[in-house]
This record gives structure tokens, sequence and C-alpha cells, in this order.
């Protein structure tokens, strides 16, 4: 017998046993999580937002509905087919729903990616224009495809220096308040875009893509003693222009001297202007009816297009038209809820930048019907007759919905 101590065994406690023991959920092969795979690829998952896709349907469908009630004579008149203009119209929206309900499934970081292509791509089509367009007037808007079938570059600009622009502020958010980075180059990105297109004699597409882009830049964090300083310039140039409108274009100068002067060429410049206040007048509070205007057989010009709200007013009167801009207004509001509950600047800034676009071209086209500012051509969101114009919005639509679908928000 050895006369060296060896210590007691100690044998594990059944309770030990157990946690040694390998249990059988270690030993389970864990399955990937669908869910977080998609929405970390191509695909995202969950519900979008059910009230902006509504306010997006309603637009759309009145806005079909108002535009062959608006263009019908003239359609009559021009191509003898009274349907011409609501059945290109209806097919580019039909496709347009269709790609808005595809890209409100898709990933939108996927434009994180897209950015530097998209501008590639914009900037190349918006010099191709300026040399291979379509014949009206002096105008160089429309790259001719196929047919009868147009695009028009700066409907695609609006959308891409929104990207560009989210893109940029949410990379450089810390220093946009310092005059280099938070003025010097977003306003040099928008004078790219804004000089190709004002070289198209499209003003009224510079002044939207100028806003848009002032509209980020604000959002996005610019100091706002500078951004008010260059308002400000940007204010007193307009003046400027208005109080000399010889610096101008010959028929953009035109149109502000027919706007400053009433009397001006009632046959000619002042034409569609001074039908416009007559259908807004005629329509009263509740309307003529649908399909009961009489301006647009002929005396409004092009009334499918940048002037079809005088229409709207003259059929549905102040009632209808008060119901079409609290549309608008819900859009807008409704976006801008969607942008504030996301936790992704780039997204928020995609957002505000889309339903910004909405709003002023909006505001705009009602300040230009009723006379309130010149004659700038900016059409009417969702109604004004244009493929690529609904085209796109639908898609920017589904940007939103796409977005919607992160934003940590009750879903109604």
């Amino acid at each position: 017998m050895s006369d060296r101590l060896e210590p007691p065994k100690r044998y594990p406690k059944r309770e030990e046993q157990k946690s040694s023991a390998p249990s059988k959920k270690e030993n389970k092969i864990v399955k990937p999580d669908k869910k977080a795979f998609e929405s970390s690829g191509i695909l995202t998952l969950g519900g979008f937002d059910i009230p902006f896709f509504v306010i997006t349907m309603a637009l759309v469908i009145i806005g079909l509905i108002m535009l062959f009630s608006a263009s019908y004579p003239s359609a009559l008149q021009k191509f003898g087919d009274s349907y011409h203009y609501f059945s290109r119209q209806l097919i580019f929206s039909v496709a347009g729903i269709v790609i808005m309900l595809a890209v409100s499934k898709l990933n939108y970081r996927l434009l994180k990616v897209a950015v530097y292509p998209l501008f590639a791509i914009t900037i190349l089509l918006l010099i191709i224009v300026l040399f291979y367009h379509t014949d009206y007037k002096e105008f160089k808007r429309w790259i001719p495809l196929f047919g009868s079938i147009t695009i028009q570059p700066s409907d695609i600009a609006k959308f891409t220096i929104v990207i560009v622009l989210a893109d940029y502020i949410s990379k450089n958010y810390k220093k946009m308040k310092n005059l280099i980075n938070g003025i010097v180059y977003p306003v040099g990105i928008l004078a790219v875009f804004c000089g190709l297109i004002f070289l198209e004699h499209h003003n009224s597409g510079v002044i939207l893509v100028f806003l848009i882009g002032a509209v980020m830049m604000f959002c996005g964090g610019a100091n706002w003693k500078l951004f008010a300083l260059g308002a400000g310039l940007v204010a007193a140039v307009a003046v400027f222009v208005v109080m000399n409108p010889g610096v101008m274009m010959d028929y953009a100068g035109e149109r502000i001297v027919a706007w400053l002067d009433k009397d001006y060429e009632p046959l000619g410049a002042r034409w569609q202007t001074n039908n416009s206040l007559y259908a807004i007048g005629s329509g009263g509070f509740f309307g003529a009816g649908l399909g009961n205007s009489k301006q647009k057989f002929l005396y409004v010009s092009e009334p499918q297009n940048d002037f079809i709200f005088s229409i709207v007013c003259e059929e549905l009167g102040f009632v209808g038209a008060a119901v079409i801009i609290l549309l608008f207004a819900l859009l807008f509001v409704r976006g801008l809820q969607i942008a504030m509950k996301t936790n992704d600047r780039f997204a928020a800034l995609t957002v505000i930048g889309i339903v910004s676009q909405v709003a002023i071209q909006t505001i705009f086209n009602i300040l230009v019907v009723t006379d309130s500012i010149p004659n700038t051509g900016i059409s009417l969101p969702f109604f004004s007759y244009g493929g690529t114009s609904i085209l796109m919005l639908l898609f920017e639509m589904g940007v939103v919905l796409s977005i919607s679908r992160k934003a940590n928000q009750k879903k109604v």
C-alpha cells in the first residue's frame, strides 16, 4: 500500500452531464434565413406602403380619364383618330405599372451600384439629343427610336440627378456644412446637367433639375447661410431676366413679355394662356361636367400636354381641381413620411428627391395655366401626355415603394 495520498475522484453531477452532452440543437444544420438573404441581395421582402400605392394609382387612373377627355378633339383633327393620344398613353401607363410593381420588389440598394453607370448613360443621352433629334421648331428634346416612338433624355435626367446627389450627400454628409463640399461640388454636378438641358432649348427642364438639386442640397445639410446666399443670387438673376427678357432665347423672351403684357398678341403668344383662363373661369365651382369642355375644341393649344389642368378645371370645376391637388399633396406628404422613417440616408434623400420632383412640377404647371408665372412648358405629372414621362414617373414610384418596404413604419 502506498503512503502517498491520492485526491478523491470527482464524478460530475447529473446537471453537468446534461450540459456537457452535445445538444440536438447544436448538431442541427442551421438553414440560411431566406428573408435576410433576399433583403440583402436583389430582392426585398415585406409589404410596401399601401397608401402611397393607392394615391399613385388614383392619379394614374384620373390622369388617363382626363387625358382622353381633353385630347380627343385634337387627336381627331390631327390624326383622324380620337383615341390616338389616349391609347398610346394607356399602353405606356400599363407598362409603367408593371415596371413599378417589379421595381418595388427590388432592393433599392442596387441603385447605389448603378449610380455611375446611370450618370454616364444620362450624360451620353443628353449629348446625343443635341445632334440627333426630332425636327420640332428649334427644340432638341426628343431622340427618335423607331416609328413615332421617341425618348426624352431630360425626363431621365430628373431621376438621375436625384440618385447622383443622394449618393454624393450620403457619402459626404459630415462635410456638407463647408463651402466646397456642401455648395461647390453639388452645384458643379447640377451645372453639368442644367448646361446640357439648356442647349436643348428646354428652359423648363433646367428649372426643374436645378430646383430638385437645390431641395436635396438643403435637406442634405448644406450650410443654410451659404444656401440662402445662393438662393438670393438665383432670385436676383430671375428678376433681372424678367425685367430684361431680351437676354433669353427668342421664344423664352417672348413668353416673358406675353406674361407681363396681358394685351400682347392675343392671337399669338397670349392665345394659349388666355384660353386657359377662359376654361378655368367657365368651370365655376362644380364644373361643366366630364367631357363638356368647350375650350378643348382647338382653343387651348395642345390640351393633352402642358395645359391639361385648365380642361380639368373647366370640366370638374373648383371641387374636382381641389381634389386632384389634394391627391398630389397627399403623395408628397406620404413620401416624406416614408423618408423620415427610414434609417438609410441615401434612401431618405432618394424619396425626398422623387416626391419633390412631382411636387415642383405640379406647382409650376398650375402656376403657368393660371398665368401666375410665364409659360415655361412644364407638364403635369400623371396627366400630361408623354410616354417617357409616365414610364419614368411610375419607375420612380416603384423606387419609393421599394424603400417603403424597409422603412420602420406601421403598414396600413
